[in-house]
């Protein structure tokens, strides 16, 4: 997210309150704006449509579709993203700007696969098991396919630091859903419940399409070179690794505790856990604003001392190289600190707010017992997102997939062990978790600090390996004098 940096330089340079306030708002306008436009849209349709009059079983029909739609979307999106990036930032710093399309054609039709290879066995069984109405079950899986598509084009965005126009698509899709919303249920007479998922998923596929239209309005040259992009998914392979383990543990203690006693299943196929799932998100939200500060300190200082420290690797003196490698983890080592000291006072107040305020809009009981522990969890796992961000700026892959392993791992195996233990440290397994992936990282990267020299000039290869039949071993052969 170079651009973003940019922007907030000229943003902050006036060192007032208004711009320090501005240059927030707009970090979060990049970063988690279209997530809040979602939920927005749900709950203004909910209170618009009449949504707490619908029968229990078919609002737990929606909350099970939406929620899997979002979850199982991300899942399948998360083991090619990365790469995509990785190959993406390579195409660009080359200047091979017809190879982008190339990528993006690869990189959606692996994304339906694995989404369709998942979600129609699972629709499947919706209809023949749960007997759900096959129009339902249908438009439910169109609306899983079109937020796979929006969430992969918003990687090519991102890439092309266009993220105002991702908010600005997420806001027009949900609008058109809740104008189809209003239109199909005051309008048409339609029923409550189907008209909401038809709604979203419509607004799902116009941002889609927007995003889409974008996309390839910027890259119009194709160069058909498709298989360079199946080759950096062997030569990355542990991008691929990393990526779907981190995914997966943001999600793996909530099916640990699907399959406990706090389990709704609805229609013999949704199986999910409402109290744990809400303290989750109330957990998530408490913590979220440390992925703003993130970015906005990395962009406004230690990407200025890595790019530093790269020019004088390129062409410096060694004196230079030494210093400006001294300066860059000074700063990394700093931005940890500023970032855990903010988030730990944001944290607090929020944490305290929703404990005073939230009991008196009926969140008691179970949700506010098991809240406590799951946002001690979500901090440790922010600060651990950073570190892994950082080992990527090192390009030590094998680090960060130490992280992602020890934390899922770790998660999946104490949220087993704590399922069976009090309501007050059901969150465990996740604070655990995080805790071994911020260790395993946090000690990866003193040993890139002190390996540095090593991992940068020692890493590459003076000659050219090549894959062919060995030439003849006689080099020179001295010419016979005739007699």
């Amino acid at each position: 997210m170079a651009g973003i940096g940019i922007k907030l330089q000229k943003i902050y340079e006036k060192k007032t309150i208004l711009a320090y306030l501005t240059g927030f708002g707009y970090s979060a306008v990049v970063t988690v704006a279209p997530m809040f436009v979602v939920i927005g849209t749900v709950m203004l349709m909910s209170q618009l449509l009449g949504y707490e009059n619908v029968g229990y079983a078919r609002r737990g029909l929606f909350s099970g579709t939406l929620l899997y739609i979002f979850i199982f979307s991300l899942l399948t999106a998360a083991p090619f993203n990365a790469v995509l990036s990785r190959y993406m930032s390579d195409v660009i710093y080359e200047e091979r700007y017809e190879d982008i399309l190339p990528c993006y054609d690869v990189g959606l039709l692996l994304n339906i696969l694995l989404a369709s290879l998942l979600g129609i066995p699972f629709c499947a069984w919706e209809h023949l098991v749960g007997h759900v109405n096959l129009i339902f079950v249908f438009t439910g899986f169109c609306g899983y396919i079109a937020l796979v598509l929006v969430f992969y084009s918003m990687l090519y965005l991102s890439i092309c630091k266009d993220y105002q126009k991702i908010s600005l698509y997420f806001l027009t899709g949900m609008a058109a859903a809740l104008a189809c919303a209003l239109f199909f249920v005051k309008v048409c007479g339609r029923e409550i419940v189907y008209s909401m998922l038809l709604s979203l998923t419509i607004g799902f596929f116009l941002t889609a399409v927007l995003e889409y239209a974008t996309v390839k309005r910027y890259f119009k040259r194709n160069s058909n070179r498709y298989r360079r992009v199946f080759s950096y998914f062997g030569r990355y392979w542990k991008l691929v690794v990393i990526n779907f383990l981190y995914t997966l543990g943001l999600y793996i203690h909530n099916f640990v505790f699907w399959n406990t006693d706090l389990q709704m299943r609805v229609a013999d196929t949704f199986v999910f856990a409402p109290t744990y799932d809400l303290a989750t998100c109330l957990a998530m939200f408490t913590n979220l604003s440390s992925t703003i500060i993130f970015i906005t300190r990395v962009e406004m200082h230690f990407h200025t001392r890595y790019k530093a420290y790269s020019e004088a690797v390129i062409g410096g003196r060694w004196e230079d190289i030494k210093n400006t490698k001294d300066r860059m983890f000074r700063q990394l080592s700093a931005e940890l600190m500023n970032l855990v000291r903010i988030q730990f006072i944001i944290s607090t107040a929020v944490y305290l707010l929703c404990v005073v305020v939230l009991p008196q809009y009926g969140f008691s009981g179970r949700v506010m017992q098991i809240y406590p522990c799951l946002a001690a969890g979500y901090f440790i796992l922010f600060i651990l997102y950073a570190e892994i961000i950082f080992l990527y700026y090192f390009n030590d892959l094998t680090g960060a997939l130490l992280a992602t392993l020890g934390f899922c791992l770790v998660t999946w195996a104490g949220s087993m062990l704590s399922a069976g233990g009090s309501d007050l440290w059901y969150g465990m397994g996740l604070v655990a978790g995080s805790f071994t992936g911020f260790t395993i990282a946090y000690f990866r990267l003193r040993f890139m600090e002190r390996h540095m020299d090593e991992h940068i000039f020692c890493g590459g290869q003076l000659f050219t390996v090549k894959r062919e039949r060995m030439p003849e071993s006689m080099v020179y052969t001295k010419k016979q004098k005739e007699r």
